[in-house]
């Protein structure tokens, strides 16, 4: 018997959070177990409730809210994970996650990752921001490090610009991740 492929899902704080929804039920719906892992800033574009209820787990959205057993969730979820899924990542998640910052759950996840695991982040913010040196020097450090960059894609963005920072499709995400736990 195949084993279930455990898949971190961390979701940050840009509009396009609220497309982690589809995120979590396609992946779930094809076999894996994800967990889900909100930053504070995305909890304003979409509530736990939805995604512990696609996803089937508890949703982790603050590093000291421990509420299965002694072990710290962060640490948990790192062990465990076969991938971790940041989609959407914003220019704040991907500097954090390239110098190292661990100052919520997910940043936690990320350096506590098990050395087996995968990482792929999806992008999604102002193309201005995506384009900035600093942005892609963080962008290019993680990419060093192992992780793979999935998007973004060009469109119309949120903030009533059109150039690139669109999340990539999400079905084609969920492809990806699939690929990288197979």
């Amino acid at each position: 018997m195949e084993k279930t492929k455990n898949i971190v899902l961390g979701v940050t704080g840009s509009i396009a959070a609220y497309k982690a929804a589809d995120l979590a039920s396609l992946l779930t719906k094809a076999g894996c177990s994800v967990h889900v892992v909100l930053t504070s800033d995305a909890l304003r574009f979409i509530t736990p409730l939805t995604l512990q209820t696609l996803s089937r787990h508890p949703v982790v959205t603050d590093l000291y809210g421990e509420e299965d057993g002694w072990k710290p969730s962060h640490i948990k979820l790192a062990d465990e994970a076969d991938l971790l899924l940041i989609a959407p990542a914003t220019a704040n998640t991907i500097a954090k996650l390239a110098h190292g910052m661990a100052d919520d759950a997910l940043t936690c996840v990320f350096l506590a990752l098990n050395p087996k695991a995968k990482i792929l982040i999806a992008p999604a913010m102002n193309g201005k921001m995506w384009l900035h040196p600093a942005t892609q020097e963080n962008a290019a450090l993680l990419q060093r490090r192992g992780a793979e960059f999935i998007g973004p894609e060009k469109g119309v963005l949120s903030c009533g610009y059109e150039g690139l920072g669109r999340l990539w499709p999400v079905s084609q995400v969920a492809e990806r991740a699939q690929e990288l736990v197979a």
